[in-house]
């Protein structure tokens, strides 16, 4: 990762109520006030202990918070974790471009997918926008 991550007091707390109601180390809880969520990044091996049994502990949380929350397989791969941002859509190249000092990736997603990748509204390329600011200091995000 670039840089820390200043977490603000609404995020940590609600890393504590993640972790108490799943027992599952968030490594980032994102709240995203445009859609109402919380984005919650986890160690792959722990994303099934994040969701619980049928999403138990997930409907636990959205109850709780009064919010939806999506948990993200987080991983320190750039190209690894926009493949876990996006799933289950096909992610067939990241490709990262650098003008100055702004960074863009350009994220190919196969055709048929390409609906699922951006989402209502546009959600999931917010929901990446966000990781990978937060995360990679990427300034812009480009969906072909």
């Amino acid at each position: 990762m670039p840089k820390d991550v200043l977490l603000t007091h609404e995020e940590f707390q609600c890393m504590q109520i993640f972790s108490d109601i799943t027992g599952a180390s968030p490594i980032d809880c994102i709240i995203d006030d445009k859609f109402n969520r919380v984005i919650a990044l986890v160690r792959p091996e722990e994303v099934g202990k994040a969701i619980g049994r049928r999403g138990a502990k997930i409907k636990t949380l959205k109850e709780l918070l009064k919010k939806d929350v999506e948990v993200v397989p987080f991983s320190e791969n750039l190209e690894e974790c926009i493949k876990n941002i996006f799933m289950p859509a096909k992610v067939e190249s990241v490709k990262v471009n650098r003008t100055g000092k702004v960074k863009t990736v350009y994220v190919r997603i196969a055709e048929a997918d390409k609906g699922i990748a951006i989402g209502k509204n546009g959600r999931n390329v917010h929901k990446a926008r966000l990781i990978l600011k937060r995360h990679f200091d990427i300034d812009n995000l480009v969906v072909v």
